[in-house]
């Protein structure tokens, strides 16, 4: 039995919980976006799965806010509102805790261009939402360098698993134009 109360450091577990949970449902979100671009799924589901991958992605940013909102009120960390907002300022780890900030911006500023598309260009929208995965590897940095979890094989589980998922299809994505990647490209 120990002395230590877990609610002495509910803000940190709290925090630590929402960011795991930003970073499965980024993962999710990148995932869903790459089936989507290879067309994956058949004509019909495509709508259900757009639907699905605009709500998992809004959810992510969601949970990612969460995440840096409430290490505000964590007791030990004390990282203030310039820690959590302005890139390698916190004390803590700051070039991970830095790589997680610019990942959180980068996620919700390449996400939420859906919304402009229409103004911008479907183009230019495009051409700026596949740098998404760039954000998704800072955020998978972030958690290996700055999460406390780091060394668990929960974590390491579930950071093999979703790496792996939108790595492999990453890859297959970014795969020379000579290979066949989708059976919609094989047709073609």
């Amino acid at each position: 039995m120990t002395d230590h109360d877990p609610f002495d450091h509910a803000w940190w577990l709290a925090s630590r919980s929402a960011g795991v949970v930003a970073f499965v449902l980024l993962s999710a979100s990148v995932v869903l976006g790459l089936a989507m671009a290879m067309k994956l799924a058949s004509p019909r589901s495509r709508p259900a799965l757009r639907i699905a991958h605009e709500r998992v992605a809004l959810l992510a940013l969601s949970a990612v806010a969460a995440h840096g909102l409430m290490l505000l009120g964590d007791s030990w960390l004390h990282p203030g509102v310039t820690g959590v907002v302005v890139p390698f300022t916190m004390g803590y780890r700051p070039v991970w805790t830095g790589l997680g900030i610019l990942a959180g911006y980068s996620a919700a500023a390449l996400s939420l261009t859906y919304y402009l598309r229409r103004r911008v260009g479907a183009r230019r929208w495009l051409g700026a939402h596949r740098f998404i995965p760039v954000a998704w590897a800072l955020a998978a940095v972030h958690v290996i360098g700055a999460g406390t979890d780091a060394g668990s094989l929960w974590l390491q589980a579930t950071l093999a698993f979703t790496v792996a998922s939108a790595g492999a299809l990453l890859a297959y994505r970014l795969a020379p134009v000579g290979q066949a990647r989708s059976p919609a490209s094989r047709r073609a």
